[in-house]
This record gives C-alpha cells, structure tokens and sequence, in this order.
C-alpha cells in the first residue's frame, strides 16, 4: 500500500504558469492514481479516505504558497468532511479564507486567482471568503454553516486568526448546546423523511438516509458540541458509548466508506446512491458471487441493509440519550409506576433498575403490552433500550418455549391498538428476530428487481401495518370495503399472523408460500392456537397470492373463471380474510403497484365470489343467464333515453355473448347510445371518459375492423405515454370492432379526466387508425432503471377451456412500447385477438392474450403458433 504521496518538486514554489498548472495537475491525477490501486488491492478503507485528504492538504497548502498568499492576516481552512481528515475521490473539497478585515482590490484578484487555479488543476471546491465576524453572522443563522466551521482544520495563513475564528462560532458564543442539537435533530428528521424513513430501499442513498454515514457524523456533531469530543471514542470515556457499540459504528462507518471509495470510482464522479447500475460491481468488489439460492448482488445486498438497520439502531439510541442528558438535565422528573418492573419518566417508559431485564427476562415483551395499552406513553427512554438491546441474548429457546411469554406474545398480537407500530419498535431492538429467528433469517433481504421495493423484513411489517388501519375509523374514507370486511372478522389476530408469516420463507429453495405454510403453523401449533385457526393461517400463507394472481392473469367478468375461484375459497370466511391479505400485501409491496384499476379488479372478484358463494356452489351462475341479466338492466337504461328497443335488439345481435359478459350494463348503454347516434358514418368512433369503477380512464374505438387496428392504437397509446391495464377487443358479426382500454398516465398512474389531454389523445388515435395503414413506429425511451434489467423474453401457449381460445403468454422486460411491438407480430401471423390481461411487475411483463385464428377458432396450427413465437421475439428484440 502506497503511503501519503511526497510533496516532489512543488516545494519549489513554482509561480503560477502554464507549466505550474500541469505540474499540479499531475500530482493530483499521479496521487489518485495510486489510492485507486491500493482501493482494488484492498487497502483499508479508513486509510485510503485519510491519504486522499492528506493528498488535497498538500496540493492546497502549495497553490497557497504559489500564488503568493501572505502567512498572516488570512487563513486557509478545510471545513466539513475534508475538515475532518475525510475524502473520497468525489468528495466535496470544502475550503474556507478567513480574513482578519477587508480585502484591497489586490488581494481580492490574488484570492480569485488562487480559487481560478484549484480549479484548473482539477479541485472542484467549494469555498468562502469571510472576515471573523462574518463567520459568526453566517453561523448564527444557519446550523450547517456552524456545524461546517465546528470541523475546521487550519491548513495555511494565520493560526491566530484561525483560532478566533473557532472561539466566536464555539457553543461559549453562539448556538447553545440545546439549541443546536434540537436544531440538528430536526435536521435529521427531516432529512429522514426525504427517504421515506428507511434506508431499505432499492437504491439506498448511503449517506443520506436512515443508517447512512450522515446518522453517524450526527452522533459525532452532538458529541464534539456538547463534551469536545473529537473522536466518537471518546463518548466510551463519557460513558455516552459502551465500547461494543463504539466497535459497531466504526465497522459501519468502515463498511460504507467502502461501498462510497467504490461508488465514486465506478461512477467517475460524486455518487451516493447505491444505484442498480451499480449494486453488481459493489458486490463483486466485496467478493459477493451468486448461489443456488441468492444471487451475489442479493448477498450484498442483505449484508448493507442490516448494517444500515443497526446503525439506524444505535443513531436513535444515542440521540435519545443525549437528548435526555441536554433537554432533560434541568427538567423536574414526573415519574409515575406501572408496575413493580416499569416505570413513565416524563412521558417514557423506562425499567425501573437495571437488573429487571436479567431477574425477569419476559418484561422484553410486556414492555411493548405496556406501549399498547397505554398510548399516552410516548416511547421508550434511552437507558431501558439499551437495556433491552444488552439482555437480547437471554432470549433463547428455553425462553420461547415458556407458556408466559409465548401468551405475552399472543397479547401484543391481539391488542385492538398499535400492532403494527410495536411490531416495527420490536423490529428495531432487535426483540422480533431474537423471539423469530425464522423472521431474523429475512432481515434485510432483497429482491433484485424493479418489483420489491422493500426488503423483506420491512414489507412484511408494512402488510401488518396496513391490515390494522383496515380497522381505523379515520380511514373510512380509504378502501371503505376492507373497512367493512375488517370490522366483521372474528379474529383479526389470524390475518396479523398470516400477514407475518406470508413471506418468511423468501429466499430458501422452494416455493416460499408452501415452506411459509409449514413456518406459520408451526407457531400457530406452538403458542396454542385451535386446529381450525391453524389451518387457516397456513391456507392464507400457502395461497396469499391466489386472489391477486386470478384477479390480473383471468377474466373476472367471465362466471367459469368466478365459480372456479369460489370453489377454491369453499366459504365466506376464506374469501374475507384472503381479500384483506392481498389488498394489504399489494400496497405493502411497491407504492407504484396498487392502482386504482387493480382495486376495482380485487373488488368485482370479491363481490362476484361472495355472490357465487351465497347462490351456491352447487347451483353455479351460467354464461347464458349472466348475459341475459346484463342485457336486461342495460336495456332498462336506454329505455329512459327513449331509444328505440328493435334497434338496440339489432344491433346486440351482431356483438355476441362475450361482449355482454366482460362489460358492465352502464358500460353496454354508453356504447350503444354513442354508436347508434353514429349511425352509418364510417369515420371511426373514438371516446374517452375517466371510469373510476373501472379504475383507469376508458378508452372506447368502434371502427371497421382492420387488421392493424390494435398495433395502431396501442402505439398511439405508448407514444401518447400511456399505460394500458386492460384491453378488451370485441369483434362483431358485421365487421366492426368494440375495443375498450383502461388507462392510466403512465408517471403519475392518474387517471385522465376532460381537457386538452384527453381530447389529444382522442385526436391521436382516430389520426393513426383513421390512416388504414400502420404508422412507423416510434417508441419513448426505457427508464434508467428498465434499462438496468434484462427478462429473457418467453412466449408459451394453452387452451382456455370455458372461452374455447388459444392463450397466449408473453413474458419479457418492461419498456414503451411492449404492446405495439406484440401487436405487430400478431397482425403478421394473422390472428384475431379478444381479450388481453396486462400485468407489470416491476421490469417483468407478464401479458396473457387470448387468440383465435381469422375463423374465430383456437389456434391448432403449429406453423402459425411458431410464427407468433419468432414475430414477436424478433420485435421485443428491436431498439
């Protein structure tokens, strides 16, 4: 490993020429050379962040010198990071001149001279210029300059000056210890809020974020402000940092000083966003490499996001202490008992000695009974959570298999208040994993996709979060529905525990919802739960994707579809509690993937189940009667729009059953209204309305069919930025088709009401369709994120028994234009298409079409399933 590079031949004080230029510009690009290579050779990291800032005090303190700037009267600081001794290769070099008064026009020119020639020989700083008394104006106002300057290390000039600088902008002048730490508390929390209060997400900001390097200088900040710390071990002397926590913040600081060293290498400039595009070399540079059950990015993965979660631990810890040790040193202490082991000081709950954890290990889950039943409390005091976090090892087997804690455990489960919350407070000591482990197994575990958004651990405790706000009344107004189902549910302690156990066995080899089944009974087994609840729990775990799956993959208009899944379910009590699970996993899963369209989707397969159910299952609607209750309330409709009967009769003779089956009496009324005032003008009829029941904005085309028809408006539709969620295509006996398209905005997932934007998107598709011949394709470009995913495409085929159509799945990576390009292929190989199921998940597209050939028959012909097979591959492939 190379040490600081030498100083060479810029001692000479070279003046500021050309030649002077390039020969600091070549210790820079020399110097950084060197600390890449003992980067990729593994040099520690610590080291290496040291070095570069040693190699930037040495340039700098040289330009100074060079530039013929005086010792005295004028200062030269690093401040921030750089002033702690800290630089990564893109690094913010931060830099301030300290005057001791006003500048002349000379040394005004010298100073910019001096800031032109940094950045000449590539020092991108950022710098002020300030007498002593600015300093302190500026800080005063603002608590990241004071925090900026708090870390100031002289590099050049005057170290009087320098000096009286720190003096005037130390806690003795300005910002007093308890104002600048609720000033940096807020800070903190805002900040936290600008990442969703998590650093589990797909591509975690690792500086920024909940766990990220800027949880640790808070920690530092407070410290050096309130006791003159300069280094986080010397809190261990205060008695603020025992010495095994001190150990977990260095290795974590080490480890994400790394993945930042690594990050800036790769992207050739500052980059603090552990993006896609990035995740696999990280995780190679860490020695990561794919299994049989994970891949290596998913390993690396796992290890960043328990790291974060620890630190994220330790920052909440700490602040709280030092919060109790500054805002609460003068403060009057209410205390109020509990019980004989805890106690409310000043609105928390604390132990009352810090023997109660060892004596009666069982208080580390009647803490959180108490937090339940007590809402008033308003969390846990600093000293008790590290008690908490110091007995975690006595929960061991022994202690989850005795009778009282297992009950506590089924209490904080059924408690009508708080579950979620306390879950996630239990999470965050460490208190589940230790009482779980079979839940320890999936902390931090992730998905390389675009679909998961969360790591296992945190979505599984956002489903549980999102199933007790099914029951709160602030809520109606969201999902009205499982409000209702929810307020009528025997035991909403089941769906908790289905909700906990539905993704447990994620990342094992083998179907994680029939291991998860295994998992979830065996607890409802251990903590005395009946054979019938039992069996419950694990039929939701075994089947929580059953309903969303049938909802997107089948027609839920079609009664086979609705009487299979029925027959599936057997009674009210499976449909319920199936329903709340999957609506509550879906929003759990990624903020993007509940939409409207999908909850009317979940909806019409609820509400035509529970119809089955209460009919019967032995005495099955039929296709003929559905149809004829449609056509008779659709007919009711127009008839008080005074349409003549015989011709609404005529013209649903040519449309056929399946037309009356996949849309709604208002839907069939509105169609038949707007294409009857049509009459026989051969323009194509294009509508548009928001369908809120629908979930999208409803798109309806009646024109003369024509081959292109589909690939025309589906393209119209990606280049208008749309995304299609369902499409149905009906094609009557007369030749006209009936197509349907639910829509969303394909940035905001919105639907499209009246205006200038639905009445462009109308203009658009009548123009492409109306051109009777197919336009050129033009497709938007792929995110940065699509583009860092590739799915194999795979196209396969099956028979639809109850429609008698060929089923056609294409399965590929999601980017504009998906449909047009299938659509293309189909009006190659000349077939007819009826209906298509869209579903998105993440960069995965799975999309089922149902085909026949031109005579309206499946399609048997393996020359024409292979031509659908190549045409589309072949289109998916083009850029």
């Amino acid at each position: 490993m190379s040490g600081t590079p030498a100083a060479g031949p810029l001692d000479q004080r070279p003046a500021v020429t050309t030649e002077s230029v390039a020969l600091f510009k070549r210790r820079l690009t020399e110097g950084r050379s060197r600390l890449r290579q003992d980067f990729e050779t593994g040099a520690p990291v610590e080291s290496l962040v040291r070095q570069m800032a040693g190699l930037v005090d040495g340039v700098l303190v040289e330009a100074w010198r060079a530039n013929g700037l005086p010792e005295t009267g004028l200062a030269l600081a690093a401040v921030g990071g750089y002033g702690r001794g800290e630089l990564h290769p893109g690094s913010d070099v931060d830099i301030a001149v300290v005057l001791a008064g006003g500048t002349d026009r000379g040394m005004s020119q010298r100073l910019e001279q001096f800031v032109t020639f940094l950045w000449d020989i590539g020092l991108e700083v950022g710098h002020s210029v300030r007498t002593v008394a600015e300093c302190r104006a500026e800080a005063e106002r603002d608590v990241t300059v004071v925090t900026s300057l708090m870390e100031a290390r002289l590099l050049a000039g005057d170290p009087d000056l320098f000096e009286e600088m720190r003096r005037v902008t130390g806690p003795q002048s300005i910002w007093p210890m308890a104002a600048f730490f609720e000033a940096k508390l807020a800070e903190q929390t805002a900040r936290h809020h600008r990442h969703h209060d998590s650093a589990q997400r797909l591509e975690p900001h690792i500086k920024e974020a909940p766990g990220g390097l800027r949880d640790i200088q808070v920690i530092g900040w407070v410290a050096k402000r309130h006791f003159g710390a300069e280094t986080l071990h010397e809190l261990v002397r205060h008695g603020f940092l025992t010495e095994e926590e001190f150990r977990t913040l260095d290795a974590g600081q080490n480890f994400l000083w790394r993945i930042r060293f690594g990050l800036h290498l790769l992207a050739g400039r500052r980059e603090d966003r552990l993006l896609f595009d990035y995740q696999r070399a990280i995780a190679g540079q860490f020695g990561f490499r794919d299994s049989e059950n994970n891949r290596g990015v998913e390993q690396f993965m796992k290890m960043f996001y328990r790291t974060a979660l620890e630190l994220q631990r330790l920052n909440e810890m700490l602040l709280e202490l030092f919060e109790e040790a500054i805002l609460e040193r003068d403060k009057r202490a209410e205390v109020i008992s509990l019980n004989p082991r805890f106690q409310v000081r000043n609105g928390y709950i604390e132990a009352t000695s810090d023997q109660v954890f060892r004596r009666y290990p069982f208080a580390m889950l009647e803490v959180f009974l108490l937090l339940q039943r007590n809402p008033e409390i308003q969390g846990v005091r600093a000293s008790t959570i590290r008690l908490i976090r110091d007995h975690r090892h006595l929960i061991d087997e022994e202690f989850r298999a005795d009778l009282r804690n297992r009950s506590l455990f089924m209490e904080i489960i059924r408690q009508p208040r708080r579950i979620g919350h306390e879950l996630a407070r239990m999470h965050r000591y460490g208190v589940l994993e230790a009482y779980l482990p079979v839940f320890g197994k999936v902390v931090g575990l992730m998905q390389f996709d675009l679909f998961h958004v969360y790591t296992v651990d945190e979505h599984t405790l956002t489903v549980v979060r999102n199933l007790r706000q099914f029951m709160t009344p602030e809520r109606d107004g969201d999902l009205p529905l499982c409000r209702e189902i929810m307020s009528q549910l025997p035991k909403p302690e089941l769906l908790y525990i289905a909700g906990l156990f539905h993704d447990i066995a994620k990342g094992r080899n083998g179907d994680h919802s029939e291991l998860g089944e295994h998992e979830a009974v065996s607890f409802c087994e251990q903590h005395g739960l009946s054979q019938y609840d039992t069996r419950l729990v694990g039929w939701l775990v075994r089947n929580h994707l059953f309903m969303s799956r049938t909802a997107t993959r089948m027609d839920v208009s079609d009664p086979y579809v609705v009487n299979n899944f029925a027959g599936m379910l057997g009674d009210r009590t499976h449909l319920d509690y199936l329903y709340l699970l999957t609506v509550a996993d879906i929003r759990g899963t990624n903020i993007t993937l509940w939409t409207s369209w999908k909850d009317a989707l979940l909806r019409e397969l609820y509400r035509g189940t529970l119809g089955a159910l209460r009919r019967g299952l032995e005495n099955p609607i039929q296709r003929r009667e559905r149809v004829m209750e449609v056509q008779g309330e659709a007919l009711a409709l127009l008839c008080r729009k005074s349409l003549p009967k015989d011709a609404v009769l005529r013209h649903w003779e040519a449309v056929g059953e399946d037309y009356f089956l996949r849309h709604t009496p208002e839907e069939i009324a509105w169609h038949t209204e707007v294409i009857l005032g049509h009459g026989g003008n051969p323009a194509p009829l294009v509508l548009l309305r928001p369908n809120p029941r629908r979930g999208g904005t409803e798109i309806f085309v009646y024109a003369r069919d024509q081959d292109f028809l589909f690939a025309a408006s589906t393209q119209a539709l990606d280049q208008l930025g749309l995304t299609v969620q369902d499409a149905r295509i009906i094609t009557s006996e007369n030749g006209y088709t009936l197509d349907t398209y639910i829509v969303l905005d394909a940035d905001s997932g919105k639907l499209i009401e009246h205006g200038y934007r639905a009445d462009e998107i109308v203009a658009t598709i009548e123009r492409n369709i109306g051109a009777h011949t197919l336009p050129a394709a033009q497709f938007r470009r792929p995110s940065r994120k699509q583009r860092s995913f590739s799915v194999p495409t795979r196209i396969t085929f099956s028979d639809d028994k109850s429609s008698k159509r060929t089923i056609m799945e294409v399965v590929t990576t999601d980017r504009p234009g998906v449909l047009a390009r299938v659509a293309q292929g189909m009006r190659f190989c000349r077939v007819r298409l009826h209906n298509a199921r869209i579903a998105t998940f993440g960069e995965r597209v799975e999309d089922l079409f149902f085909l026949t050939d031109m005579e309206g028959k499946p399609i048997r012909d393996e020359v024409k399933v292979e031509c659908l097979r190549r045409s589309i591959t072949e289109a998916l492939a083009q850029d």
